[in-house]
């Protein structure tokens, strides 16, 4: 930094793909700070360090960064903004590696720095210069998606897409989001452990011809060589220049290094959303039924978890670690699983409290009786990518443990039971879930429900449920529905099912408004044990004893035979 002039410099949690995972070699805030959660924004100063972390990780990231040398607070604009004119001197310079923001996030941070005249400004990476055992990239095989799964081939997405284009009054788009690419050219990877994407650039044309840059060398099947022009990687930024005269680029998503190349090549820039986004959150009927076959064969798979669970013995030593193994095995066990969607979550007690835990040796806990366990697991499987959250009760559970479960199994049943007028986005309904927490004071600090892919991210945009989640919901999205609730040190509760929007039958709405409503996915007991029958009212009672009926239907006869008596027992009617 002094060298470069520099008084600090931002390190995000991203790379040039702007995705939730990252692999180990870009993954820069973890190499410096050691924290390991999936959002996260450092500045460094020349005397101080600030981790920015949003309300998921605020826990996690004082365990894991050194609080001595890292300021931990919560990730907000203008916090990022006022600690950075609090720490430094005006008229000063804090570098950036384009490569890394956008167009959209600088000119927000830049807004909120003029008025001590301090410049962001362009700049190498100086953590590559000094990390010096930095992995290398994965460059594991490209593998083809089969259109009996998609449900369109990719020469279908590559006309649809262009024609976007077109009516954007462009000649070529640049494509930065790996899902998008993999979406648009029907091809799977494991560049990331959790999401099967091939960390790539793309340059999509109106003619639907696509330009495939990822780092090689690596293996092809043959269907995922046909259509793209397959490059290097490292020609992406100097193959720009074989682009169009107008060119769609993404300011929200693309690295900034891109809008300066066009910029630099004379190329007149369109900003506007990447044209697969929306289009690949909207599953088709080959999808979403492929899906509900994952679902189901997912469900039998926690089913068997859950019983092995309730069949220990209370005297028997029970890990976290070993938890987080057993989900695992049972999953992998159908000779289905790729892989998980993302790194299981089993978290007993306090550790349940923070959000996104993720287990190691050293906060390992044993299950204790009269303490919950939550456990948040997915699977990535050919046919659909599951999530699934389950809060279990070890022994006889406290009177406050089923309260506070119940408010949040009441904020979950609201959403799923919920009806609204097309045209609502995700702050819509978010309330919904935390009415019954902000009649007791309580509430949560993370959305109601992030968008699901189709075999691909767990996470996906740009449908969302939450306070400022303004995306409009759509028939054919998924999304989760997963309120929750959780007490520092103490514990932690949440519940989710995924599911798919659809279209209300007319005959059920007056004057045949145009409304939607979700159709369930995830099948999977719910712990009556938490349940407070009396808190309910007639229509939850209904709506539980009724899933449960269906969580029999759709998944007992995929469970070995012991495990079907036990779902009969735990889906029996609520009393």
């Amino acid at each position: 930094m002094a060298r470069a002039g520099l008084s600090g410099f931002l390190v995000p949690r991203v790379n040039a793909h702007r995705g939730e995972w990252v692999p180990q070699c870009d993954d820069r805030l973890n190499w410096l700070t050691g924290f390991t959660g999936s959002m996260g924004l450092c500045v460094v100063a020349t005397e101080h360090a600030a981790l920015f972390v949003d309300g998921r990780y605020t826990v996690q990231a004082k365990q894991q960064a050194d609080g001595t040398i890292f300021e931990i607070l919560e990730f907000n604009q203008a916090g990022i903004t006022s600690w950075i004119t609090n720490t430094v001197e005006n008229d000063c310079q804090i570098g950036f590696d384009p490569w890394l923001h956008t167009k959209f996030e600088i000119e927000r941070q830049q807004k909120g720095l003029s008025s001590a005249a301090i410049t962001l400004r362009r700049t190498e990476n100086p953590i590559d210069a000094i990390w010096s055992d930095r992995p290398d990239p994965p460059r594991p095989e490209v593998c083809g998606y089969p259109d009996s799964h998609a449900g369109e081939s990719s020469t279908s997405k590559r006309q649809r897409m262009a024609e976007q284009i077109r009516l954007a009054g462009a000649d070529a788009a640049v494509l930065t989001l790996p899902d998008s690419i993999a979406w648009l050219l029907n091809i799977r990877s494991s560049d990331l452990p959790n999401s099967p994407v091939a960390l790539a650039f793309a340059v999509l044309t109106t003619e639907g011809k696509v330009t495939l840059y990822l780092d090689l060398p690596r293996k092809f099947s043959t269907d995922a060589k046909t259509g793209p022009d397959i490059r290097p990687k490292a020609d992406f930024i100097r193959g720009l220049a074989e682009t169009g005269n107008t060119v769609l680029v993404d300011p929200k998503t693309a690295p900034l290094l891109v809008l300066d190349r066009l910029q630099e090549l004379g190329r007149s820039v369109i900003e506007g959303a990447d044209p697969c986004i929306l289009a690949k959150a909207i599953k088709n009927q080959t999808e979403i039924a492929s899906t509900k076959v994952a679902h189901r064969r997912d469900g039998a798979a926690l089913a068997e978890f859950l019983a092995w669970l309730d069949s220990r013995d209370p005297s028997e030593k029970v890990t976290e670690m070993d938890i987080v193994e057993a989900v695992d095995g049972f999953r992998r066990k159908t000779g289905y699983l790729r892989s998980p969607s993302f790194s299981t979550i089993a978290a007993s007690g306090p550790n349940a409290a923070i959000v996104h835990y993720s287990v190691s040796p050293a906060s390992n806990r044993t299950l204790s009786q009269g303490e919950l366990l939550l456990v948040d697991s997915g699977g990535q499987y050919l046919d659909g990518t599951t999530d699934v959250t389950r809060t279990i009760a070890i022994g006889d559970p406290s009177r406050e443990f089923q309260t506070c479960f119940t408010r949040v199994l009441k904020g979950l049943i609201a959403v799923a039971r919920a009806r609204w007028p097309r045209g609502r986005a995700g702050h819509h309904l978010d309330a919904i879930a935390r009415y019954h927490l902000w009649l007791a004071g309580q509430d949560f600090d993370h959305g109601t429900g992030h968008g699901v892919g189709h075999y691909m991210n767990v996470h996906e945009g740009p449908q969302a449920i939450g306070p400022n989640s303004g995306s409009e919901i759509l028939p054919g999205m998924i999304l989760s529905i997963e309120p929750g609730y959780y007490r520092e040190e103490e514990f932690g509760i949440r519940i989710e099912n995924l599911a798919v929007v659809a279209q209300v039958p007319p005959a059920d709405v007056d004057n045949n408004r145009s409304m939607l409503e979700f159709h369930n996915l995830t099948w999977a007991p719910i712990d009556r044990r938490l349940i407070l029958v009396d808190m309910l009212t007639i229509e939850e009672r209904q709506w539980i004893d009724q899933y449960h009926r269906r969580v029999l239907d759709e998944i007992k006869d995929c469970c070995s035979e012991t495990t079907a008596v036990w779902l009969q027992k735990v889906c029996a009617q609520l009393v």
